[in-house]
């Protein structure tokens, strides 16, 4: 299937930031730097933004009986004992590594999508969208987390212990003194563990539920106004966010215990895990934090829905939407 004939959202009113595709080519690798910079740059805001909330759900984790008032009494707790400025614990670690990851995990994941189409053709591809969708996003959250794990290990031993560091510089520097780059990756495993399925659920469910209300309405993306395919990315989002929390919070908990320094005992990282595991419960991981997380997620994958797609006709490039041929 050539690049031109696959479906795009209107972009003809967008001025171009960037230079533009050659003609007849679409889907070249200025269209992928786009995405990712969009992706970037959608993950970097909204995660940023929702420092905070990460904040008291992150403390939550890690100590369920100190916080145990539900998100506003843990703002309110963090607040009382901290001051404010607690809020916004690890915001250059979480700015910065959400960046990156964002630049690979929404790049990556149009790179995959879009070539899977032209190698499958658009008839099968739209009989397969839910795989390619799932198999895109696992592999592009896969190099994604490569990057984005040491960040993640300084942003929650910097929740953890605030006397830790005094900045994203300084985290690293004590961290490596300290464990050497083992211990950046101490939380590898339960990383991908988290964000794979959590990636899978949010890119499968979003692109699945926009389908079905753009279908409801009889059009495609490029039929509708920006403010109206804005509006679908959010509420796609939305339930997007929530299913991919549900999905990814018992690895999300794990994660944030093993990063705090002596959790889960010495023992290799398997051991470590499920110690902290036994200890905790499987209902406890599945309910602790969950409604932060869920409120938080929600809220935040459907702004980077709405961000990345805003950005992306920023930067005069069309996103790519699965199209059934035979409509």
């Amino acid at each position: 299937v050539a690049p031109s004939k696959l479906t795009m959202m209107n972009a003809k009113d967008a001025s171009v930031l960037l230079a533009p595709s050659p003609a007849g080519q679409v889907y070249d690798s200025m269209y992928y730097l786009k995405g990712a910079a969009a992706g970037g740059i959608c993950c970097s805001i909204t995660h940023g933004a929702l420092t905070p909330v990460d904040v008291v759900k992150t403390r939550v984790q890690l100590d369920s009986v100190k916080y145990n008032k539900g998100l506003i009494g843990g703002f309110r707790t963090v607040v009382a004992e901290e001051g404010a400025m607690a809020l916004t614990t690890g915001l250059g670690a979480t700015a910065a590594g959400y960046f990156i990851q964002g630049w690979f995990k929404f790049g990556g994941v149009e790179y995959f999508k879009i070539n899977a189409v032209k190698a499958l053709g658009e008839e099968r591809a739209w009989e397969l969208k839910t795989p390619i969708y799932l198999g895109s996003a696992a592999a592009a959250e896969f190099i994604a987390d490569i990057f984005l794990c040491p960040l993640e290990a300084v942003r929650i031993r910097s929740v953890s212990d605030p006397e830790f560091c005094d900045g994203l510089v300084d985290g690293f520097s004590k961290m490596a003194k300290a464990e050497g780059i083992g211990g950046f990756y101490a939380g590898f495993a339960p990383i991908l563990a988290k964000q794979i399925p959590y990636t899978m659920a949010k890119f499968a469910v979003q692109g699945n539920v926009a389908d079905k209300m753009y279908a409801s309405m009889g059009k495609t993306p490029a039929d509708m106004s920006a403010s109206g395919n804005l509006g679908v990315s959010l509420s796609s989002g939305v339930i997007a966010g929530v299913a991919a929390a549900i999905i990814s919070h018992p690895a999300d908990t794990l994660l944030s215990k093993v990063n705090k320094a002596g959790a889960g005992g010495t023992g290799s990282m398997a051991s470590r895990l499920a110690n902290i595991a036994k200890a905790e419960g499987f209902v406890n991981l599945m309910t602790v934090g969950l409604l932060p997380r869920c409120v938080m997620i929600g809220t935040l994958t459907a702004g980077q829905f709405g961000i990345f797609d805003t950005v992306m006709s920023a930067l005069g490039a069309s996103k790519f939407h699965f199209h059934n041929p035979n409509e």
